[in-house]
């Protein structure tokens, strides 16, 4: 070999690395400016050069200039086809090749497996076996356990892991470790423990390997023991481990888990985390998970190398921690920065929105979910329906459910949902129905909407069949929300004393809301006594709520009993002056002005016997008319960005005198569900 072809190769493996075809062809113009016969082994490597920089066809234009092209050349330029997905001419090559070895048969099989022909690639693969099993190495295995594990093919991987045992090739580590990967992705976890242990001599990866194995089936003690029995350990190692606990619900035993990894001086010298992108993901969503998120925040903010699992780490911990605004942001940074979102990503911004109940930047991200195509992908489309549902639109919840070509039980539970929030009571459970017909499992958030649909409908009987069949069909155990909602059932329905005889029945106590609801009932129907009852387990379970002071007196009230009205009253205003303050009440009165008048314009008449003070009944007008809440909902419209085109979609079942025309009005129910009770 020359001196020239030795200088001119390093500098094309150098593009090689730096992936840079400009550079690569400069090189190419000047070995034939200053070599007249260039040796083949320079042409070997302008043709893997090319290949790797992925222009195949100057590749082949110098594959098909050499004069006397070796095996090497034959190999290079059968691999750059086999990378660059052109298996037809990759076929092709291979078949005119005059010499074919171990290198030629992976290259042919590496293509079929990459680019998704399973069935020419087991055919090439049972072709190389007859050919002659010393072509076999462990690359050939290696590529087709990864094949078996990317299609689930269990029989083809009990086939290979025989051969790989009859042809002595279970002790290397790299077979084993996609041996033991195989198994653990079909489920077979027992059969990639087996694996591991017969494995004399073990690497870091192996372990890494097994680890991650366990971890996926949820054998959190299992991969303690194997993470534990770890001579050595690298940055996967405690990533994969902390990720895995995460995963499994375990935030606690994560946070113990980076501290030791800190004490043990890995965590910041052999693993950066702002030069890992591996580990500053798993830490971001460590702390979200752990409720962190300002931690996680300085993680994300110092990491230097940002993908796409790093943002959408940082926005979905946004939203799973309250902080819908700011997933929102972090979206459009991500996309400033030039990262394309997958469908965890969008799925999760779209969320995001639908707990603003922001219509509007949903909506973008919709047309951008239909352009990019992720549309297709039933996050997004579960995601879609969720916030059309939460937003008013329920008609384009069910349009898109309608147009899914698959559904799960996610799906279905959001459009169940959007019907329940908006009281369509019927629609709810008749699409209840539909689900468990189309052998669908529902979950504890399905049952909240069916049984709160039931309660709106004034089914009491049929909610009670479902709440009883949460666990005795189900397998769902009803948690505070399900309890409450069947308090609400009774109560709507003034079956009071059910109600309470189902309080006291419960295996636990009411919380707030679920005292709350039944006051209000009582209220409603005015039942002194287990009013009474409710007000005091309430106000002695939360005594700075002051829903149990005025529900209470609205009982007094309406029957007359002003003198025990005047203490509740008092105790509640000096719960009130506390909060008190006066930020430009001109414009909110004058805008609470507009809304009374709209809302008498449209048929609205107000409740007087709620009103607490013995006067004159033009006095309880004016004094309903300054209610608090509707002080509130008009704060909110003069000075929350954008309410008013989101409150503009906002339907419910409530002051159905309404008109449609009127929704500003139903959505202040919404905003402040106390309205409906208190006028």
């Amino acid at each position: 070999m020359s001196n020239s072809s030795n200088y001119y190769s390093s500098l094309l493996r150098l593009c090689c690395e730096t992936r840079n075809l400009t550079q690569a062809k400069k090189l190419h113009c000047l070995i034939i400016k200053s070599l007249e016969n260039p040796e083949t082994f320079l042409y070997n490597n302008l043709i893997n050069a090319y290949g790797k920089v992925g222009n195949i066809t100057y590749a082949r234009h110098v594959f098909d200039k050499i004069p006397q092209p070796n095996s090497f050349s034959w190999n290079t330029m059968l691999s750059a086809y086999s990378k660059s997905g052109n298996l037809s001419t990759m076929q092709e090559i291979f078949s005119t090749m005059p010499n074919r070895d171990g290198v030629s048969w992976n290259s042919l099989i590496s293509g079929y497996v990459c680019f998704g022909s399973v069935v020419e690639a087991v055919k090439a693969y049972k072709l190389m076996m007859k050919d002659g099993v010393l072509n076999l190495n462990r690359i050939t295995f290696s590529t087709m356990l990864l094949l078996v594990s990317s299609q689930g093919c269990v029989d083809l991987g009990r086939q290979i892991h025989g051969q790989i045992v009859k042809f002595g090739f279970g002790a290397y580590v790299f077979v084993g470790s996609s041996l033991m990967d195989m198994y653990a992705k079909m489920g077979l976890i027992s059969v990639a423990s087996q694996v591991f242990d017969e494995v004399q001599e073990r690497n870091v990866v192996m372990y890494n390997t097994m680890i991650t194995g366990f971890l996926r089936c949820g054998m959190v003690k299992d991969s303690m023991r194997v993470f534990h029995g770890m001579k050595e350990r690298d940055s996967i190692s405690w990533t994969t481990m902390i990720t895995g606990l995460l995963q499994n619900g375990l935030e606690a035993e994560a946070m113990d888990l980076f501290r030791d990894m800190r004490r043990e001086g890995m965590a910041m010298d052999q693993s950066e985390y702002n030069h890992n992108v591996f580990v500053g993901s798993a830490l971001v969503d460590m702390y979200c998970k752990c409720k962190s998120v300002r931690y996680a925040e300085a993680v994300f903010k110092r990491m230097t190398n940002k993908n796409v699992v790093s943002w959408t780490a940082m926005l979905v911990g946004y939203g799973q921690n309250g902080f819908s605004e700011e997933a929102v942001r972090v979206f459009c940074d991500m996309q400033r920065n030039g990262i394309e979102p997958d469908d965890f990503t969008l799925g999760s911004v779209i969320s995001s929105c639908a707990n603003l109940a922001s219509l509007e930047e949903g909506a973008q991200f919709h047309c951008q979910a239909l352009v990019s195509g992720l549309i297709s992908f039933i996050t997004v489309s579960n995601a879609l329906i969720t916030l059309y549902g939460k937003c008013g639109s329920i008609e384009d919840s069910n349009q898109l459910f309608d147009e899914m070509n698959f559904r799960d039980e996610i799906s279905w539970t959001a459009l169940v949902s959007g019907y329940a929030q908006f009281g369509k009571a019927t629609e709810t459970i008749d699409l209840f129905e539909r689900m468990l017909v189309q052998g669908l499992k529902p979950d504890a958030v399905t049952f909240i909407a069916v049984l709160s649909a039931c309660s709106r409908a004034g089914m009491v009987e049929r909610g009670q069949q479902y709440f009883e069949s949460m666990l005795k069909d189900h397998g769902i155990l009803p948690f505070s929300d399900h309890f409450t909602c069947m308090i609400d059932l009774f109560g709507r329905a003034g079956r009071l004393e059910e109600a309470k005889n189902f309080i006291i029945t419960m295996p636990f106590s009411p919380d707030s809301i679920g005292w709350a609801t039944l006051l209000s009932s009582c209220r409603l129907y005015g039942n002194e006594e287990i009013g009474k009852w409710a007000a005091e387990s309430l106000l002695e379970l939360d005594p700075q709520n002051p829903a149990g002071y005025i529900l209470l007196s609205s009982i007094y009230a309406a029957k007359g009993k002003w003198e025990r009205c005047g203490p509740t009253k008092e105790r509640n205003e000096r719960k009130e002056s506390k909060k008190g303050t006066r930020i430009q009440l001109d414009q909110i009165y004058a805008e609470l002005e507009k809304l009374n008048h709209k809302m008498i314009e449209a048929g609205y008449v107000p409740d007087s016997s709620s009103v607490l003070h013995d006067v004159e009944d033009s006095e309880k007008m004016k004094m309903l008319n300054h209610h608090s809440e509707k002080l509130a909902i008009a704060f909110g419209l003069l000075f929350i960005p954008h309410v008013q085109s989101c409150v503009n979609k906002i339907k419910t079942q409530h002051a159905p005198e309404v008109n449609q025309d009127q929704d500003f009005l139903r959505s202040g129910t919404v905003m402040m569900p106390a309205l409906q009770e208190y006028h």
